[in-house]
């Protein structure tokens, strides 16, 4: 379990550092700031979950089923909170009205702070 939590958090985080410079550089130039903010509050969000799965994965303070679930929460908390903050942040010049899946975003934001809620259960729980 620790191998995949370890590569999903390295994958996440390449992908958060490619949609950065993206963000950066050719989203620049058509993206208002406020978009432009908007998606990089994605990008920040997808690092530095990338960052917490890193953790839970080298962490041996963390059960195997702990890691499982954070792991889920995690994946789909990205997908849903950061992938939906691109969509929403690029809307309009994609020739698709992204808004109708704005209701995503909080779904993704709860499952996040699942995964955190999960990590401090497991850990409190643990007997010493």
């Amino acid at each position: 379990m620790d191998k995949k939590v370890i590569s999903t958090g390295a994958i996440l985080g390449a992908i958060a550092i490619i949609l950065g410079a993206f963000g950066a550089h050719a989203l620049k130039k058509i993206l208002d700031v406020d978009q432009l903010a908007t998606f990089e509050t994605g990008v920040k969000y997808q690092m530095y979950h990338a960052l917490f799965l890193l953790f839970v994965g080298t962490s041996q303070l963390i059960s195997q089923k702990a890691k499982k679930g954070i792991l889920y929460l995690v994946v789909f908390g990205v997908l849903f909170f950061s992938g939906s903050i691109y969509l929403l942040a690029t809307n309009g010049h994609l020739g698709i009205d992204f808004r109708v899946i704005g209701f995503v975003t909080p779904i993704g934001g709860f499952l996040l702070i699942m995964a955190w809620f999960w990590l401090f259960f497991d850990f409190f729980n643990k007997k010493s």
